[in-house]
């Protein structure tokens, strides 16, 4: 991505970037799943709150 801190044009600065965007070449595709990496979350006790 383009270095764009300098630059005060809003719209001047979205032209830069979405130049340098198109020009970088394309991310790999995932070798793993989204979200493999997260903490998986236990299941809670069903039935009668446990307040």
């Amino acid at each position: 991505m383009a270095n764009t801190t300098k630059i005060e044009d809003k719209v001047e600065r979205k032209k830069v970037k979405r130049a340098a965007r198109k020009k970088a070449a394309p991310k790999a595709k995932r070798t793993t799943p989204r979200g493999s990496a997260k903490k998986r979350v236990k299941k809670l006790a069903r039935g009668q709150s446990k307040r």
